[in-house]
């Protein structure tokens, strides 16, 4: 089982103002589900790539405990920068 949850193509919006061509590079993301391991057990998949380079990114499979650090650890990035946490 493959399942495909979110995905965000790149916008040159995305970028700071006034940003160096050089300091910052393109990328897009995605998040998905999977079973398709020896053992069968389903893993979330995180997606990186460099926009203009398909199918070169790096993929993550990431276990539950995995995929829970890296949500805690966006959700203490946002509060470190004052955002609103959200959901």
């Amino acid at each position: 089982m493959r399942r495909s949850i979110d995905d965000y193509p790149f916008q040159e919006t995305d970028y700071p103002p006034n940003y160096e061509d050089d300091e910052l590079t393109p990328i897009s993301w995605a998040v998905g589900i999977s079973d398709d391991y020896a053992d069968a057990e389903p893993r979330v998949m995180l997606t990186v790539e460099e926009v203009g380079r398909p199918g070169q990114g790096l993929v993550g499979h990431l276990s539950p405990d995995i995929a829970r650090r890296l949500r805690a650890a966006v959700h203490d990035a946002l509060a470190e920068i004052g955002e609103e946490i959200g959901r």
